[in-house]
């Protein structure tokens, strides 16, 4: 856990609940649109959630296992229930009015239902794998190793969860090659992009956490 002033730590914490409030909900709506490349089916979802494994490693370096927990679930409810509202009034990608807010939306509650599970056991997962590792010599084998097995589990819950036997027929008889393109996909994009952006946010936060406290021990 970094060593951080009480303002730091709530500017901290705005940012980081923000982050994982978008990125879920982003996540949870563009997973319902799939594509195709060159034969490879996927989603828009793993172009967003990929994110939401830098927002966890980044809340537990600051704040520690235990309070990370606490504000991993205090952020995924008001995230599910935003990302089925959102998914409702603009379903297909489009506003479809707020009638539908009134009728229960299976497809749409599975996802949510489905980013609850994996969300909890994936992040649960990588929590606990870079609390263990965080003190490694080498920065990077904390989030390297926690985001491998952190993904892997997220995205086998996720996709069984929501779209095993789901009345959407492209996505019922595509999801497991879904997964795995998209479990690649998401490491491939993690070790390339992620982790050298972990790198550099970590040590700005080391650098303005190191100038912040130099500048009160010569004020004091």
């Amino acid at each position: 856990m970094l060593s951080l002033s009480a303002v730091q730590l709530r500017h901290a914490l705005f940012w980081l609940v923000l982050a994982h409030l978008v990125i879920i909900i982003a996540s949870n709506y563009l997973v319902q649109f799939p594509f195709q490349v060159w034969g490879i089916h996927n989603t828009w979802g793993a172009f967003t959630f990929p994110f939401i494994f830098l927002a966890t490693d980044l809340t537990v370096r600051v704040f520690g296992q235990y309070l990370a927990r606490r504000i991993i679930f205090l952020v995924m409810f008001p995230a599910l229930i935003v990302s089925y509202l959102v998914s409702v009034v603009f379903a297909n990608g489009q506003f479809a009015g707020l009638a539908g807010l009134f009728e229960l939306n299976i497809f749409v509650a599975r996802i949510a239902l489905a980013s609850f599970m994996a969300y909890s056991l994936g992040q649960l997962l990588d929590i606990k794998v870079f609390d263990r590792l965080r003190k490694a010599k080498a920065w990077w084998v904390a989030p390297a190793a926690s985001t491998l097995l952190g993904n892997a589990l997220d995205t086998l819950v996720f996709f069984m969860i929501a779209f095993y036997a789901s009345n959407d027929a492209y996505m019922a008889a595509h999801w497991p090659e879904i997964a795995f393109i998209d479990y690649v996909f998401k490491l491939t994009l993690s070790f390339l992009f992620f982790l050298p952006a972990y790198g550099l946010v970590l040590v700005w936060l080391q650098r303005y956490l190191l100038s912040a406290k130099t500048g009160s021990e010569q004020v004091s």
